[in-house]
């Protein structure tokens, strides 16, 4: 898939990295921060306090939300599932871009997400939780058998498809632990785990103050990260 740039374009960054909005916890942003650790590109990182998101994000990408990123060019990719691909198109060691399933992507970003957002915030959605939460099962169900024939969903190796998925899973699980854990779900539950436990996963996870416009640069990955 092409990547998609922003009709509007940002000025010229004063470096020739990249710059990534970005917000810790949300799985949108979590999934471009690994395509971009996977794809080795460096780039400048910006934590987004949501409440008061930066007026130089919203110039370059007005509809607000995480992550974004601008290109050395001036250039807007406003989607996450775009970073990641753009990303593996610079630099993709893994070989990450033959692990992309698109279908599947879109069933979680559409359905699942759904189906989570209203299991997860039923007063923000006036929304019955347990409809929700069982319909999000079932479409687990779905990833737990296809990992019981492969460790990760399109083959041995991990994949975009996987890193893609996975932050929104580990959403889902979290809402309710104990719940989740003592689910039928053994092969999804053990690909969650690893996937989370991993040292690219704690890299991602990097805490961050809020950008404000004047401060220092902070690289992404760190220095020394894995």
């Amino acid at each position: 898939m092409a990547k998609r740039i922003s009709a509007r374009r940002a000025p010229s960054p004063v470096t020739t990295d990249p710059i990534l909005y970005s917000f810790r916890r949300c799985p949108y942003a979590m999934r471009a921060r690994l395509a971009l650790l996977a794809s080795g590109v460096i780039c400048e990182i910006r934590e987004v306090k949501l409440s008061a998101k930066p007026a130089d994000m919203i110039a370059v990408s007005p509809k607000g939300t995480v992550p974004v990123l601008i290109l050395p060019d001036g250039g807007v990719i406003d989607e996450s599932i775009d970073i990641m691909r753009w990303a593996l198109g610079q630099h993709d060691p893994e070989h990450w871009l033959d692990h992309d399933d698109a279908a599947l992507i879109a069933a979680n970003d559409g359905p699942f997400k759904h189906h989570l957002d209203r299991y997860k915030y039923p007063d923000r959605h006036a929304s019955d939780p347990a409809a929700h939460r069982a319909a999000g099962l079932a479409l687990l169900v779905v990833l737990d058998q296809r990992l019981a024939l492969n460790a990760n969903l399109c083959g041995a190796a991990r994949g975009l498809t996987d890193m893609a998925i996975m932050p929104f899973v580990r959403q889902f699980a979290a809402t309710d632990r104990a719940w989740f854990d003592a689910q039928p779900l053994p092969h999804l539950q053990s690909w969650l785990a690893r996937h989370v436990g991993s040292p690219l996963f704690e890299t991602a996870m990097i805490r961050l103050h809020p950008w404000h416009p004047g401060d220092a640069p902070i690289l992404f990955p760190p220095a020394g990260s894995a």
